[in-house]
């Protein structure tokens, strides 16, 4: 038995029990969300079929696509100058811009040369935000 005193830390493991307790919450709130609505879930068949049929699929899966990318990038990259930051940056850069491009109608210069510049400055700041005034490190 340990002394009551003693404040031990698992920084192994630490970080996740936050994000265990919010996927339990949530994971209960969708059930009983299923359980109170489950009449007018099952009858939402012909609703789902139309919304699929007419939904923009290059859009979205480009963005599931991109997500993914980013998401399964950030790590393996931020490993290579460790504790920089430079996944989120690097990564979040041509996501942004990407991603404009992907939901953008009119892709002409005057259009895409304020999303390049947002692209790249808008990471650059939450990169320098996260990394200077409040000393939090990413990937």
């Amino acid at each position: 038995m340990g002394n009551l005193t003693e404040v031990t830390i698992d920084f192994e493991r630490s970080h996740l029990v936050f994000p265990t307790i919010i996927a339990v919450v949530l994971g209960l709130l969708g059930l009983a969300i299923l359980i109170r609505d489950r009449r007018r879930i099952a009858g939402s068949g012909a609703y789902w079929r139309t919304t699929f049929a007419q939904m923009d699929r290059m859009r979205f899966f480009g963005t599931l696509g991109l997500t993914l990318a980013y998401f399964s990038l950030m790590v393996p990259v931020g490993d290579i100058w460790p504790n920089t930051g430079m996944g989120f940056l690097i990564c979040s850069i041509p996501f942004v811009f990407l991603s404009g491009l992907l939901f953008m109608h009119d892709r002409t210069l005057r259009q895409i040369a304020p999303l390049a510049i947002v692209s790249v400055v808008a990471p650059t700041f939450v990169w320098w935000l996260f990394t200077y005034p409040f000393f939090l490190t990413l990937p």
